[in-house]
């Protein structure tokens, strides 16, 4: 892998940026802090660097063209995030946010513990594979700590959920709060054998030979069946006559869910009381029986009882659109000086697709 991202260092170089001036070159400027292409193409390697991770193959990069084309999918993302970024990171510092040398020193010892590199040598050799430094690793995590700071002071924190909506939510989605019926069985298989010509599993082959087989299957089923009815151990039959793998666990099967089963199957147990046991049924192996064992019916927690649930799924669904929303309220705001109409032109576009009105949602004021 390491050879490909190199690859791609070289691509983006040579490809996109032929000489230090060009690398150094700035895309925009906003609220007066620049962008420069040579931020640009970091974060364009460490995404292709984190394609690489994900099992994409590196085959699929090798070549300029299918480069170019990675290049073109992930760049509009790119750029947009890179600007939402800086106008998130510059709103964070207007509220003050920034990460003291205390809490980069806790948020260092607990990298380091995680990934067994309390030695410091060994934690800059891995800082230097990623090539990075520790200034690098400061202000990306202190990115990611005043990022997630501003959304959650002025956009997941303001996120109101009224009452009917809640109600709305449980009433279309009554599965989500739902525990379906489960059932544990028992089995026994009487197999079948296979006549010459066909393998075990497939429909008998025609004449008196495979009847004959049949109905000495269907009758050894029957009979036990008889023993199990009289009060013979159900399990203890399965383990000396099933030929069903389950014969190791007495035929023990599940707790499983009825909607796991066949239609028709689901609908003989479900007229069952546990204890019951079925006649023999006819199945490709063979004959099978069937022993309910326990039985517990779909159970729906009330309204009151998944309102902590219903809250998280339903500001689940409104934390994007909000967020969106927010993005969309700083890019109006701030001064964007564009300096490379190509990026430029990527940008608009990608905002415009990513702008879709979004529903509206109830908010506490600020």
């Amino acid at each position: 892998m390491k050879r490909v991202v190199a690859a791609l260092v070289l691509f983006l170089l040579a490809g996109l940026a032929p000489s230090a001036e060009i690398l150094e070159q700035v895309l925009v400027k906003v609220n007066g802090e620049i962008v420069t292409k040579t931020e640009l193409e970091t974060r364009q390697v460490s995404t292709l660097r984190q394609r690489l991770r994900q099992n994409v193959s590196q085959a699929d990069l090798s070549k300029d063209e299918e480069l170019r084309k990675a290049l073109d999918e992930i760049t509009p993302q790119i750029v947009v995030d890179t600007i939402d970024e800086l106008l998130v990171m510059q709103r964070g510092k207007e509220l003050g946010y920034k990460m003291g040398d205390e809490q980069f020193e806790s948020i260092l010892q607990n990298i380091r513990k995680e990934n067994k590199l309390e030695d410091q040598a060994a934690f800059e050799a891995a800082l230097k594979q990623e090539g990075l430094t520790l200034a690098d690793l400061r202000k990306s995590l202190e990115r990611q700590m005043i990022f997630s700071r501003v959304q959650q002071v002025e956009v997941f924190g303001r996120i109101a959920i009224a009452e009917d909506e809640a109600r709305k939510y449980y009433a279309e989605h009554p599965n989500e709060f739902s525990s379906p019926s489960n059932l544990t069985i028992r089995e026994i298989l009487i197999e079948v054998p296979a006549v010459a010509g066909t393998q075990p599993g497939q429909p008998p082959a025609q004449g008196l030979f495979s009847v004959a087989l049949d109905d000495e299957a269907k009758a050894k089923a029957e009979g036990i069946r008889k023993r199990a009815a009289a009060g013979e151990d159900f399990a203890q039959l399965a383990g000396a006559e099933s030929a069903s793998p389950s014969k190791a666990n007495g035929g023990l099967i599940g707790p499983i869910s009825q909607e796991e089963l066949a239609p028709a199957l689901q609908e003989v147990l479900m007229k069952m009381q546990p204890g019951e046991i079925t006649e023999p049924m006819r199945t490709p192996r063979g004959y099978q029986i069937l022993k309910l064992e326990a039985k517990t019916e779909r159970q729906t927690l009330s309204f009151e009882e998944a309102r902590d649930q219903i809250a998280n799924r339903v500001f689940a669904q409104k934390r994007q659109g909000e967020l969106e929303r927010y993005l969309r309220k700083l890019r109006s705001q701030a001064i964007i000086e564009w300096k490379n109409e190509e990026i430029r032109a990527i940008y608009e576009r990608a905002t415009r697709q990513r702008s879709a009105p979004a529903p509206a949602t109830q908010a506490r004021p600020s």
